[in-house]
């Protein structure tokens, strides 16, 4: 018999574009370590679960309750259990740096090792991009964002087909950063049709990232992106100017990535510091999500 009141808390990481999936259905994401932390407590209330987010009370919990209700239905025991679920997090939302994807992997984990169950990470995975559907915070499932929140490192998948295709450890771990205008973009609201206009040039860019060309694939698929969406692209040329090895919209945007060396870091920061907005500073992350309490 399942503890009534069983807890637990688990934490999973940021990640940012290589190639965004919505165009061709197939993408690929970075993992960055930006966190998310997710606390989930049973309780004997089936049907009703309650939802905090501490570090942005304005944000929608639909995400979180469908997490926990597809955790639940999953196991055959929604109509045994409600839930309590606090997020915590440092991921701004909304700009493209997979809050979604961070939070309801990080719910999911939890919600499954509060009902003393184990979930191949896969499957664990699945269940927090079945959420996001449902709760319509993305487009394609972000299977891609998903994974390389999940797993760390660089991550090349079919989104469709939900399926791993290839998977990159990096030998070093460059510095990321983040140029992150103020106005709030949410996925489901973008012009998806514009977007898969551009599906042949976006396949470049994924074949590119197949064959390790990641960096290259980033840069090109941001360009890509940006004409696709409007968005002015001269915050990334300015960054690869000033010496990023990549740099483009993550996501659907606004935020702008830039993977940059060492010793670069404060030149790319300095052009970036006369736009309005925040710079974010990140390490690419490898490692994986986990149960933290």
């Amino acid at each position: 018999m399942l503890p009534l009141r069983g807890k637990a808390e688990a934490v999973s990481h940021g990640a940012a574009t290589i190639v965004n999936a919505i165009a061709t259905g197939k993408g690929a994401a970075v993992g960055v370590d930006l966190w998310t932390k997710a606390a989930v407590t049973l309780t004997d209330e089936p049907g009703t679960v309650k939802v905090k987010i501490l570090s942005d009370s304005s944000e929608n919990p639909v995400l979180a309750q469908k997490t926990v209700e597809h955790v639940l239905k999953h196991f055959g025991l929604e109509k045994k259990f409600g839930a309590k679920v606090e997020t915590r997090s440092n991921i701004p939302v909304a700009r493209g740096l997979k809050s979604s994807s961070a939070a309801a992997n990080a719910i999911a984990l939890a919600t499954t090792a509060a009902l003393e169950r184990s979930l191949d990470d896969v499957d664990v995975v699945k269940l927090g991009v079945d959420g996001a559907v449902d709760a319509k915070v993305t487009v394609t499932g972000a299977f891609d964002d998903a994974c390389a929140s999940y797993f760390g490192g660089i991550v090349i998948t079919d989104n469709m087909e939900r399926r791993i295709v290839k998977r990159f450890e990096l030998a070093e771990a460059p510095v990321v950063l983040f140029y992150v205008p103020a106005e709030k973009t949410y996925t489901i609201s973008s012009d998806v049709k514009r977007m898969k206009t551009r599906a042949s040039v976006v396949k470049i860019a994924y074949r590119e990232a197949l064959n390790g060309n990641y960096w290259e694939a980033l840069t090109l698929n941001g360009l890509i992106y940006s004409l696709a969406l409007g968005y002015d692209s001269s915050p990334a040329v300015d960054a690869l100017t000033a010496g990023a090895l990549a740099s483009g919209l993550s996501g659907t945007g606004p935020a702008v990535t830039a993977i940059v060396p060492e010793d670069k870091v404060d030149l790319v920061k300095e052009v970036w510091q006369k736009r309005e907005g925040e710079i974010l500073e990140a390490r690419i992350n490898q490692e994986k999500a986990k149960v933290v309490g």
